[in-house]
């Protein structure tokens, strides 16, 4: 069977790859810390499971509108009011089955075929396939940790040409855990509006910043910043809703109204429950507690596991001031050998490491092919016990 070039093209999901691997070892009875999990360990919180069930217990089970039920809308544009300073009425919010579904109509929306969409590196593996499939062509920055894994104004500079459609911006950061302050935003938003590109702005962890960090929308920054910026977050990370399925844009009328469009003839609502109680997690002050709670126990797992994984020889840490991961380079070990087989990039020193029980994301995932990323969306034993066998596997490679 002949597939289409656009889908032929399309890589499978490293993260979704190994844990995979990983869970398929622990049912075979084998001993595997998995720090390859993009979503918190905590169960979403009681307040939002109780509204989902009245959600059910009323019969609200039907067909919502496409882009969404009024009320999520109205939840979402307080939110951004509140704690973002944007004004956005209902109509320019648009609620889809996840964050990916909404970045995927939101490239859609905007890029031609052959247009050019700047990616600053290391990015989440998604956004590449996303553009391409959208017929877009990716654009890659890399970054490293001279500029804290962050883009330049003049890396940007450089990067556009008269063919570049946007700029997709991640704050805080997956793989790297990088936040960008207003001032660095403020800089990079003078060569956005120069060169007159638009931005996708993905905000997913916003929530989870430390150090007293502070998360900046880049869409609050400038009336031009507002109209050419396509803001996409959503639930499943500061509410521990993953599963639920909630992502949301928020965006000028035009593109919500074509977003919502596609939508209609793709993926249709969101789940009607998971909207309903959603809107609960947005309104209930105990969403702030759970946050706050939640946040408290991932600084002191990030603080323990950069600490500890930059004391095992050869890595080289970013520390990560958002999100919950930590991105290492380990290009140290490259070229040693482990049980007679040579460390050739990050990959493979991924699925070595994993002979020894401790499953990883190879940062060529990613676009850095130097690094690995762990998450720590796992209790403190498992970092303590993951990273004995990581400080294990590097003392016995040759």
């Amino acid at each position: 069977m002949n597939l289409s070039k656009r889908v032929s093209e399309i890589s499978p999901s490293l993260t979704l790859e190994i844990s995979a691997k990983a869970k398929k070892m622990k049912a075979e009875g084998i001993s595997v810390v998995g720090f390859t999990a993009g979503e918190p360990d905590f169960n979403t919180p009681d307040y939002i499971i109780e509204s989902a069930k009245k959600a059910l217990d009323i019969g609200f089970t039907k067909y919502t509108p496409a882009s969404g039920m009024q009320e999520l809308k109205e939840a979402i544009a307080n939110k951004l009011k509140r704690e973002n300073g944007l004004d956005y009425a209902p109509n320019q919010i648009v609620i889809s089955s996840g964050a990916k579904s909404s970045l995927f109509h939101s490239i859609a929306s905007i890029v031609e075929e052959g247009e050019e969409v700047v990616i600053p590196s290391p990015y989440w593996l998604t956004y590449p396939e996303l553009v391409k499939l959208a017929g877009g062509i990716c654009v890659y920055v890399q970054t490293d940790d001279k500029t804290g894994y962050k883009i330049t104004p003049e890396q940007l500079e450089k990067a556009i040409t008269d063919k570049t459609k946007c700029i997709i911006l991640n704050s805080p950061n997956n793989p790297t855990g990088a936040v960008y302050s207003r001032e660095e935003l403020v800089a990079l938003l003078k060569v956005i509006e120069s060169k007159n590109i638009w931005v996708i702005s993905d905000e997913i962890y916003e929530k989870l910043v430390y150090d007293g960090e502070e998360f900046v929308s880049i869409a609050s920054l400038s009336e031009y910043a507002k109209e050419h910026t396509i803001v996409v977050n959503g639930l499943s990370k500061a509410y521990s809703m993953t599963g639920w399925r909630i992502g949301y844009i928020a965006a000028p009328t035009e593109i919500a109204k074509a977003v919502s469009s596609m939508q209609s003839h793709t993926t249709s609502n969101a789940c009607s429950i998971a909207q309903y109680a959603s809107v609960e997690a947005l309104n209930s002050k105990k969403g702030e507690e759970f946050i706050a709670s939640m946040l408290k126990a991932l600084d002191e797992r990030r603080k323990y596991l950069y600490e500890n994984a930059s004391k095992i020889a050869g890595f080289k840490c970013a520390e990560p001031k958002g999100a919950f991961y930590l991105f290492v380079d380990v290009s140290a070990h490259f070229g040693k050998s482990f049980e007679g087989e040579v460390i050739t990039g990050s990959l493979k020193f991924a699925d070595l490491a994993l002979r020894k029980g401790v499953a990883l994301i190879p940062g060529v995932a990613f676009g850095d092919d130097n690094s690995i990323r762990l998450s720590y969306t796992v209790s403190m034993d498992d970092i303590k016990e993951g990273l004995k066998r990581l400080s294990e596997f590097v003392s016995e490679l040759k």
